[in-house]
């Protein structure tokens, strides 16, 4: 595949991939507020489980809750696509920035020494390993713990965390648990909660009362769907934050990542009849920080000597970053696996390397996630120099 269609490709399914998750997790967020905030019926209508009033967009709007059938003269309206595009688009988008691009940003030398094909295999094979075991047996077994499966749950996702982080790279092992995580939810549309929903159709056009326990069934995926949410958006931002991913505990930190997430989605469920919920927020948020700023005080990398040895000079510097870094970083990239000059970076003149010295000095030499999977074999010695270099004042001459 050639770079320009990859990154043609890359821009098409992250935009529907965008699109289509602000619409289902939106809707979602939206359902879930709605059944927390129905009141009892006034009608008397049978089966009415609950009615709410909502004011939005210049007009009143009247809802209700029932398995009593609707008005078969009327369209009824499903929500599914946005959950199927969601998934959909977020595979091929593992297909395009991972899987097909030798291994770049799938691997880490510095971890594990794998073959491209094997680090494929082992990240494609956790999603359909996870999602086979959560839909036959762990599914029901969390929902049936209540409090305990929660835990156990978490403990499951720390445990893939450990896993895929000693084998893939960090960014990799990040996106994949976030992806196994979206794949359990766009499973549960697609095999509890769409079925139980064709059964509560069917059953109210033959004039029946609907069986209660698919829509318990489907109930309880959704909340499952609810609580992994958060975790979800956040594992999905992650490759933005190399700190996080390049550290020797990241999956501490992707753990820290999904129980801040998942326990800020319990406050705000529970708030409508929790009046402490507000500092129970801002406890949550100042625990998972600082269990983050904890965590990342460890260096990502055995530290590199910044300080130490002579001067460096620029002509010194820049030889470094154009046997290691021009390769992709140029206008006229020699790699152009990411296509020329990736996310706008390029080092061709002395200018550019000197307006992105931060960044050097943040992806090359504190957190060494670059080169991706250190494709050009950046030694620690030229690391070193880097830093020395960038400590002395990123000196022109």
């Amino acid at each position: 595949m050639s770079p320009a269609l990859r990154e043609i490709l890359d821009l098409v399914f992250r935009w529907i991939h965008l699109v289509a998750g602000i619409m289902w997790i939106g809707n979602s967020l939206l359902w879930n507020w709605l059944d927390r905030n129905l009141e009892p019926s006034k009608t008397g209508k049978e089966a009415v489980q609950g009615e709410i009033w909502l004011l939005h967009s210049g007009a009143f709007y009247y809802m209700e809750k029932g398995l009593a059938g609707w008005d078969q003269d009327r369209p009824l309206h499903w929500f599914k696509w946005q959950a199927y595009t969601t998934w959909l688009t977020g595979a091929a988008l593992l297909v395009v920035v991972y899987y097909a691009g030798g291994g770049a940003l799938l691997v880490d030398p510095a971890v594990r020494d794998l073959d491209p094909a094997h680090a494929v295999a082992i990240a494609a094979g956790t999603l359909v390993v996870a999602w086979l075991a959560y839909d036959f047996f762990l599914g029901r077994l969390i929902s049936s713990l209540g409090r305990m499966g929660a835990v156990l749950g978490f403990a499951l996702v720390l445990g893939v965390a450990y896993g895929l982080t000693q084998l893939l790279s960090g960014r990799a092992a990040f996106l994949h648990v976030g992806a196994m995580l979206g794949t359990l939810m766009a499973g549960n549309v697609y095999r509890v909660i769409m079925p139980s929903q064709r059964v509560l159709v069917a059953a109210a056009e033959r004039g029946e009362r609907p069986d209660p326990a698919p829509s318990k069934r489907a109930k309880d995926r959704s909340i499952h769907n609810n609580y992994m949410t958060f975790p979800v958006i956040v594992l999905m931002l992650s490759s933005h934050f190399p700190d996080l991913y390049a550290s020797r505990l990241n999956w501490l930190i992707l753990g820290v990542l999904v129980l801040a997430g998942a326990a800020v989605r319990h406050i705000l469920n529970v708030r409508f009849t929790f009046p402490r919920w507000k500092p129970a927020l801002a406890a949550t948020f100042a625990a998972s920080l600082g269990a983050l700023v904890l965590l990342l005080a460890r260096p990502a990398r055995p530290a590199v000597a910044a300080a130490d040895g002579g001067r460096v000079t620029f002509a010194q510097a820049n030889a470094v970053i154009q046997k290691r870094c021009t390769v992709c970083h140029s206008a006229s990239a020699a790699d152009r696996t990411f296509g020329n000059a990736p996310a706008g970076v390029a080092f061709d003149t002395p200018e550019q390397i000197l307006a992105r010295v931060d960044r050097i000095r943040a992806r090359a030499v504190e957190t060494a996630t670059m080169p991706p999977a250190n494709k050009t074999f950046t030694t620690p010695e030229e690391r070193a120099l880097l830093g020395r270099w960038i400590a002395q004042g990123a000196p022109r001459e």
